[in-house]
């Protein structure tokens, strides 16, 4: 099976041409693949299929094998991906996911493809949109959350998948790999959820750290780094643009007045392969 292995910021993903590649069993192989000891190794697996709405359609699986409705980094890194094999001429292209249709956008420098711009849509703020538990029409903002013994304030935002950020002090200071899995599987949240744990540095600017749903901790998350904008804006922390700082590298987020989010951040190759299953 033909590969191409990409990242985000760190983000990694192995990304296969479902058009031309038959994979019987999408949560499995994603399993094996992504297995950073027995496999390539990589936060998820992404198929590249065919779409009667759009121009590809985008199918994501996480490396426990649990499939995602939506990844910023992954289409960014599949908008590249297409352009550069020659699946599209298009610089500006439609991918269907389980959460709709997504708009990246390829950003140049004379003829090298620099950056990526996605269209993230608008956010869904409201607890059953998000889905998070009580009134389904009320938004979820600075809402108390104890966990471990300790109290915080969150913030419920979806932006095709559910995210729960959580502004800190010093978010060096978090214990990611003790929290993160406690809040995924909290009972507010009925599908679990992304967790972002966030430092205010200015107002247009923001240090995050991630806890993916199905993933654990991951360098980078677009669909956090979006999430987290919304959720800073709505707390009165942060303009409606803004750099977030992950620890893989920076991704610019913006809340437009159209009030559609759109993350602009590089896509980058490793290498190219043939998986031997």
């Amino acid at each position: 099976m033909q590969f191409s292995k990409w990242h985000g910021i760190g983000n990694d993903f192995v990304i296969v041409n479902g058009m031309n590649e038959r994979i019987d069993d999408y949560s499995k192989a994603a399993k094996e693949i992504c297995h950073r000891r027995f496999g390539i190794g990589a936060d998820g697996l992404v198929i590249v299929l065919p779409s009667d709405k759009a121009d590809f359609t985008m199918r994501i699986f996480n490396s426990d094998g649990s499939e995602a409705d939506m990844c910023g980094n992954a289409t960014r890194c599949v908008a590249r991906y297409v352009y550069e094999s020659g699946l599209t001429a298009k610089t500006e292209i439609t991918i269907e996911t389980h959460a709709g249709i997504v708009k990246p956008a390829l950003i140049f420098d004379k003829d090298e493809v620099i950056a990526v711009c996605v269209d993230m849509g608008e956010p869904r703020m409201k607890r059953g949109q998000i889905p998070m538990a009580g009134d389904p029409e009320e938004e979820a903002v600075n809402i108390p959350l104890e966990v471990a013994g300790k109290l915080f304030s969150v913030t419920g935002i979806s932006v095709g998948n559910p995210h729960c950020v959580i502004f800190v002090d010093d978010v060096e200071e978090i214990d990611l790999a003790g929290l993160g899995p406690q809040v995924e599987t909290h009972p507010l949240f009925p599908k679990k959820t992304n967790v972002e744990f966030v430092q205010v540095l200015s107002r247009d600017k923001l240090r995050m750290r991630v806890w993916e749903r199905g993933a654990g901790i991951t360098m980078a998350c677009g669909t956090g780094a979006s999430s987290t904008l919304v959720a800073a804006v709505l707390n009165g922390k942060t303009d409606r643009c803004a750099t977030v700082v992950l620890d893989g590298g920076e991704l610019i987020i913006e809340w437009r007045e159209d009030n559609h989010v759109y993350m602009t951040g590089p896509a980058t190759q490793v290498f190219c392969g043939e998986y031997l299953r």
